[in-house]
């Protein structure tokens, strides 16, 4: 329908995808109007904020329903065009509504619709960019390099695929001098915010220009600073988690993703978006390099280098006087175990602290232990919500479980049988420190799990006693593992490689492939020889054993061929709906409806619905169903003509539901 008055479309940060249409606020000149600026308009019975995107001359709304915005709350676009492009073609692939994506990459009080506050100039730079010399470069780290000055004008996806202590942070940062020389901003993206610190320390060391982090752990106030910074050019270095490839950058000139086949870059719950992918989008669009650095690169990137969709540049040796580490296998099986640790490893952990050194053991597995049952009956701790196993966390004094962070206390007796025989099965972090405690109580031991760094600055703190040798003896968690530098650490120890042989999940030895070699990365970093040692019940595994004796290459090279064969990603694409209700038939019938909504077709396969791999979490039924296409556009093409149609679904109100383009864990 005409209206007389010009119509603004404004994206609202609501489930709905679309645009929201209102009349201008009284008195407003529109030629100040701009794209990526914000209104407060009201919205039923609340005032929200929402992001201007253009002026239309027509609505769907009749004239006299059209409700107008309230004010105008900038005077220049908060969101410029070209993160709004971004956002919204991320928006459009995850299927996922446009101002809930807006919205949500802006700093919570401009979300808020608080003003925007002014930005003190800038100092004059520092014409010397660099605040020590950068070190020699062996011939691989100088030819990659020389690959990425190349192509410095240009868009290029490279894989810089090192071995763990190649030196790739090394060719990181002449790259990023590079770039500063020509006034450049860059921005390099981690997967943990426990990375933030050492690299922050690492770049600072380095480089005279201002450098910025942007992560969840900080505060809402110097969280907007440093975007604000980053925003205006006065940041020339922005180092962040995923959520920092929406910052706004006033003259990007690179794009480093370090770790690029972390899950951490995949966000499980809401916009589920994948930051690398997001990041090479973005690099795309801008015309600029992107790198991505691994040791252990996810499926998907090594398969686009081997098609040479990216640029591999490979750093095969460790840099400098460090040496490969010395891979060892204990067969436990038949062992006698101390809390977990064969008589070796014990052997082995004394003698590397005797020679003054520091030793690491790896245990992914948080808590004191995984099971609490009862010695009598076979009883076991579950939790009522999820009928999942919960954990004991002993320290804590309670059951937690780590599926809906439900808490109770510990009981007394079995509450089956009325035994009073209840004891620990399995092993948690929690545990193996006490264990590590009573054999070398002379040696001070840092935990370093979700428990333990809870509170703020804890892990800077852990990390600080760590690299200053107070602490000799290192346990934890993946939160260890990812990308640390601990020149001291001689041995590494992973209690227990198994987990991964016996996952439902086809992800499962990837992630176990991953898991090893980033954990066996940390020993030997220095010019000290490094020792892993690693317990299985299954040393003969023959994709255990390539590992260890041929490398990463071969062990993903083995994968891709099997995934291949079975029609897995890289070589497929899905798209994965999750749905759940307070009784499983509501998710079921609205995921039935789903399927028989989209016209089964080839290229589209339709599996399911089937229930979750956990059933019910937080008292509540879980189920999905996953579409798979052999082409990305035919899946689009496919949500994107009936995802309207799903969203009308009766079904659908009577449920929680969810998509996840590219999903990583089917689960």
């Amino acid at each position: 329908m005409k209206n007389t008055l010009p119509i603004l479309q404004l994206a609202i940060p609501t489930p709905l995808r679309r645009f929201f249409d209102y009349l201008p606020p009284k008195s407003y000149d529109l030629t100040q109007l701009k794209p990526g600026m914000r209104l407060k308009v009201p919205f039923g019975r609340r005032e929200l904020t929402g992001i201007f995107i253009r002026n239309v001359e027509t609505s769907t709304v009749p004239e006299g329903k059209l409700k107008q915005a309230l004010a105008v709350l900038d005077t220049e676009p908060v969101i410029p065009t070209d993160i709004l492009e971004l956002a919204t073609k991320a928006a459009n692939y995850y299927q996922h509504p446009i101002g809930e994506v807006l919205l949500g990459i802006l700093p919570t009080e401009l979300r808020q619709g608080k003003p925007l506050p002014e930005i003190t100039p800038a100092e004059a730079e520092n014409e010397n960019i660099l605040a020590e010399t950068p070190l020699s470069l062996n011939p691989a780290q100088a030819d990659a390099l020389s690959h990425l000055i190349t192509f410095i004008d240009h868009f290029t996806v490279t894989l810089l695929h090192g071995v763990t202590g190649s030196g790739k942070t090394e060719v990181y940062l002449q790259a990023i001098e590079h770039c500063l020389k020509q006034q450049k901003q860059i921005l390099v993206l981690v997967p943990e915010i426990g990375l933030t610190p050492q690299l922050l320390q690492r770049f600072r060391a380095r480089f005279t220009a201002p450098i910025v982090a942007i992560h969840s752990g900080m505060t809402n106030k110097s969280r907007l600073t440093a975007w604000l910074k980053a925003k205006s050019g006065e940041a020339k270095i922005i180092i962040g988690t995923r959520s920092a490839v929406f910052t706004p950058l006033n003259n990007l000139g690179m794009i480093i993703v370090d770790e690029e086949h972390d899950l951490s870059f995949k966000q499980q719950d809401g916009f589920h978006y994948h930051a690398r992918d997001v990041a090479i989008l973005r690099a795309s669009q801008k015309n600029i390099p992107i790198v991505l650095g691994s040791a252990t690169p996810s499926l998907e990137t090594l398969q686009n280098a081997r098609t040479e969709r990216y640029h591999l540049k490979k750093l095969p040796e460790r840099a400098g006087l460090a040496m490969r580490p010395t891979f060892h296998l204990i067969d436990v099986r038949n062992q006698t175990l101390e809390q977990g640790l064969s008589k070796e490893l014990i052997a082995a952990i004394e003698q590397h602290l005797k020679e003054d050194n520091q030793v690491m053991l790896f245990l992914n597995r948080r808590g004191y232990a995984p099971i609490l049952l009862c010695h009598s009956c076979g009883w076991m701790a579950t939790c009522s919500r999820c009928d999942m196993r919960m954990t004991w966390h002993r320290k804590a004094g309670y059951l937690l479980c780590h599926h809906c962070d439900k808490q109770t206390k510990v009981p007394s007796q079995c509450k089956q049988c009325g035994g009073k025989t209840l004891q620990a099965a399995g092993q948690g972090t929690e545990q193996l420190e006490e264990t590590l405690s009573f054999l070398f109580p002379d040696y001070p031991i840092e935990r370093i799990d979700r428990d333990s760094t809870r509170r703020k600055g804890e892990m800077e703190k852990a990390f600080a006693r760590i690299q200053s040798g107070e602490a000799r003896i290192l346990t934890g968690t993946q939160m260890l593992a990812k990308g640390h530098h601990f020149p001291n650490v001689t041995l590494v120890a992973i209690v227990d490689a198994d987990g991964g042989f016996f996952s439902a999940d086809f992800r499962a030895l990837e992630r176990m492939g991953q898991q090893v070699l980033q954990v066996a990365g940390r020993a030997g970093r220095a010019e000290k020889p490094g020792t892993v040692m690693i317990q299985t019940h299954h040393p003969d595994h023959p994709l255990l054993y390539q590992l260890l004796n041929e490398g990463y290459a071969a062990f993903s090279d083995s994968l891709l061929q099997e995934r291949a064969k079975i029609i897995l990603p890289p070589f497929t694409y899905f798209a994965l709906f999750r749905a759940e209700a307070n009784q499983l038939e509501k998710a079921d019938a609205f995921l039935k409806h789903i399927r028989d909504t989209i016209a089964i077709k080839h290229p589209i396969q339709i599996m399911g619905p089937i229930p979750a791999p956990i059933p019910r979490r937080a008292g509540r039924y879980r189920a999905q169903l996953l579409l798979q296409s052999t082409t990305r556009p035919a899946l689009q093409n496919t949500l994107k003509k009936y995802m309207p149609d799903i969203e009308n679904l009766r079904s659908g109100k009577k449920v929680r539901w969810s998509l996840d383009v590219d999903p990583l864990e089917i689960g």
